[in-house]
């Protein structure tokens, strides 16, 4: 959480890279941290989620591209974590499990909005119901991870991908990921007025400026007839 606060208020970065530091992206809550706490594990457990609920907030607001890097196994609130951030890339070991009524738990993490509206409901349902494991090809295939990569070739894979971004138009990948992030809760009509706002406010921008330039210079360069 506090990692995240640092990089969104920072001016000077084009991404952010969520990683998994050893074989795990993320296994979720520390259950024998939370069965030591008897009858307060309710109370250990609302304090966690202050600070995962946070990040899950900051990853949704904050204007750069957020790319969760799923190095390894995914479950709980790690599945949920992956499934929050902007890009899913995945090495092709990777797992995915929901793991909580397994154990006599219900989801958390943004998980029960996130994933069905990412998935589909009966999907969803099944995974939390059933607690099947699911590989990384399984949940490209059904577009929640946008990349599987190889093992050996997953930090070169990391590395293509944030380059990309952050060779892109900072202020209208930001102004798209508003977009994006706001029509889940918006009427098409309300949405739409956001869509000829930001458009149209974009249009005044430098990176709109270029851009327009750039591409009009394309043009005639391969179209000598075009006089525009």
């Amino acid at each position: 959480m506090h990692a995240l606060h640092v990089c969104e208020h920072r001016s000077d970065l084009g991404a952010i890279l969520i990683k998994g530091a050893g074989r795990l992206f993320c296994a979720g809550g520390d259950l024998k941290a939370i069965h030591a706490q008897g009858d307060d594990a309710p109370i250990y457990v609302r304090e966690l989620l202050v600070y995962l609920h946070e990040c899950i907030s900051i990853i949704a607001r904050c204007p750069v591209p957020v790319i969760a890097a799923v190095n390894g196994t995914a479950a709980g609130a790690g599945f949920a974590l992956a499934c929050s951030c902007d890009i899913l890339i995945a090495a092709r070991s990777a797992r995915f499990l929901m793991a909580y009524t397994r154990i006599g738990l219900t989801p958390d993490g943004s998980s029960t909005w996130y994933l069905p509206r990412i998935m589909g409901l009966h999907r969803v349902l099944a995974l939390t119901l059933l607690n099947d494991e699911v590989t990384a090809d399984t949940l490209h295939r059904w577009g929640v991870v946008q990349e599987v990569v190889d093992d050996e070739a997953f930090e070169q894979a990391l590395s293509t991908m944030a380059g990309r971004l952050v060779a892109g138009s900072p202020g209208a990948s930001a102004a798209a990921k508003r977009l994006l992030r706001s029509s889940l809760g918006n009427s098409l009509e309300a949405q739409m007025v956001s869509e000829a706002d930001a458009l149209c406010t974009a249009l005044l921008g430098d990176e709109a400026k270029s851009g327009l330039r750039s591409f009009n210079s394309r043009v005639r360069a391969t179209d000598p007839s075009d006089d525009r």
